[in-house]
C-alpha cells in the first residue's frame, strides 16, 4: 500500500507519497503562505502521485488527548480543533492540509500522528510545573515536548545502525533545525525534554527565542505595557539567533563568525552554551548516556555546531573524530572509536516514522 505522508509547514505544504518498502516514489511541495494551501492545487498534486492508498498527517499537537496516532474521523477533528489554543501556530495549518487532502482523497483513510505522542509517557518529574494545582487541572498546564516523530525515529534508527537493541540503550537526541530540541530517550521511551507547554521553551533556535526567565515576560507587560500579540510574536519570529545576530541561517552566522563577527559569534557561541547545557541536563534525566545523535538541518550539515558542543561533553564521555565528523553524511557514525559514548549523525525522517504508525494504526483497525 502507497502511503501519503502530508507535513503542514509554516510556509509549505510537503506531501511525500511512501510504497511498501518504504521508497518516495512521488512528492510535492506547495506554497501555503498564510497557513494552508490552495485546495485545487492540492487536489491537483494528489491526483499527480498517482494511486493512494491511506494518508498520515503530522499533527503537532495531541494535547492530554492522544497519546498514540489515531484514525481520524469526525470526532477526532472536533478534538484536534479544540486543543487550537495549545498551539495556535501550527494546529491550524495542520487542519487545513487535513480538509484539503481529505477532499482530494475521500476514500482513503487517514491517521492523525502526533508530535506529542512520543513524550506522552514522561514522568511526572519532567512533564510537571511548579503551578498551583488548580492552574494545570483547569488548562492542562504541563511539559508536552514536541519533535516526537524525529526522536522517535532518530533513537530507533541510531539503535539499528549500531546494531544494539533500542531497549537497551540511554540516548540523547538533538534535533537542531529552524526549530530545535533534545530528548533524553531510555530503553526507546522518552523520559525528558526541551520544549514543553509549547514549542517556545529549551535552546535557541533559528527565531524562537527558547526558554527566558519568565519575569522578564511579566515585566515587559507590565513596565514597558507591551502588546500581549507583539511579545508572542517577538519571542516566536524575531528572536533566536535572528534577534542575535540578525540572520537565521545558521550557514551564515557560522560564516560571519569565521570571519570574525563579534555578534555572530556571540550569537554562536549563546547557541551552543544552551545546547551543550541540555545535552547535560538529558543525560542527567537518564543516569548516564550511551549514545548521542544529530538529526535535523543544523544537526546533519553543521559539524562545526556538532564539535563546539562535543568539546565541553568529555566529562560525559563524548569526544568527536575530527576527520569523520567533517565529513560524516547522514547515517554515519562521527564519535572517535575509543570514545564511552557514540555519536552518530542521523537523517532526519519524520516521514518513515508516520507510516510505521500508519500501518500500525491500520493492522489494527482491520485486526
Amino acid at each position: 500500500m502507497r502511503v501519503l505522508v502530508v507535513n503542514a509547514g509554516s510556509s509549505s505544504l510537503k506531501l511525500r507519497v511512501l510504497d511498501p518498502d518504504d521508497a518516495i516514489t512521488g512528492s510535492a511541495d506547495l506554497p501555503a503562505p498564510r497557513g494552508s494551501a490552495d485546495a485545487a492545487e492540492v487536489a491537483a498534486a494528489v491526483r499527480g502521485l498517482g494511486e493512494i492508498g491511506a494518508v498520515g498527517h503530522r499533527i503537532v499537537h495531541g494535547g492530554t488527548v492522544y497519546s498514540g496516532a489515531v484514525l481520524i474521523d469526525a470526532a477526532v477533528i472536533d478534538r484536534l480543533e479544540s486543543l487550537t489554543d495549545l498551539a495556535p501556530l501550527h494546529q491550524p495549518k495542520s487542519l487545513a492540509a487535513m480538509a484539503a487532502v481529505g477532499a482530494a482523497l475521500p476514500d482513503a483513510p487517514a491517521v492523525a500522528c502526533f508530535d506529542t505522542a512520543f513524550h506522552a509517557g514522561m514522568p511526572a518529574a519532567a512533564t510537571t510545573y511548579a503551578l498551583p494545582p488548580e492552574w494545570r487541572k483547569r488548562w492542562d498546564l504541563r511539559r508536552y515536548g514536541f519533535h516526537g516523530l524525529s526522536h522517535a525515529y532518530a533513537s530507533r534508527r541510531a539503535a539499528e545502525l549500531l546494531g544494539r537493541p533500542v531497549e537497551e540503550l540511554r540516548i540523547v537526541s538533538c534535533h537542531l533545525g529552524a526549530g530545535a530540541s533534545l530528548a533524553a530517550v531510555a530503553g526507546g521511551r522518552s523520559v525528558d525534554t526541551t520544549m514543553g507547554f509549547t514549542p517556545l521553551e529549551g535552546l535557541v533556535m533559528a527565531t524562537r527565542s527558547g526558554s527566558v526567565d519568565p519575569g522578564l515576560v511579566i515585566w515587559l507587560l507590565e513596565h514597558v505595557h507591551m502588546p500581549p500579540a507583539e511579545l508572542a510574536s517577538t519571542l516566536e519570529h524575531r528572536s533566536g539567533i535572528l534577534g542575535l545576530a540578525g540572520t537565521a541561517d545558521m550557514r551564515q552566522l557560522l560564516a560571519a563568525a569565521a570571519a570574525g563577527d563579534e555578534t555572530a559569534t556571540i550569537a554562536r557561541d549563546v547557541y551552543v552554551h544552551r545546547l551543550r547545557a541540555s545535552i547535560a541536563a538529558m543525560t542527567a534525566a537518564m543516569g548516564g548516556l550511551d549514545v548521542i545523535l544529530f538529526t535535523g538541518g543544523v544537526g546533519e550539515n553543521a559539524p562545526e555546531i556538532r564539535e563546539r558542543a562535543a568539546a565541553g561533553l568529555g566529562f560525559l564521555g563524548v569526544r568527536l573524530d575530527p576527520s569523520r565528523n567533517a565529513v560524516a553524511e547522514p547515517d554515519a557514525e562521527i564519535g572517535a572509536p575509543d570514545a564511552p559514548v557514540r555519536a552518530l549523525v542521523i537523517r532526519a525522517r519524520e516521514d518513515l516514522e508516520i507510516v510505521r504508525e500508519v500501518r500500525a494504526v491500520l493492522g489494527r483497525a482491520t485486526a
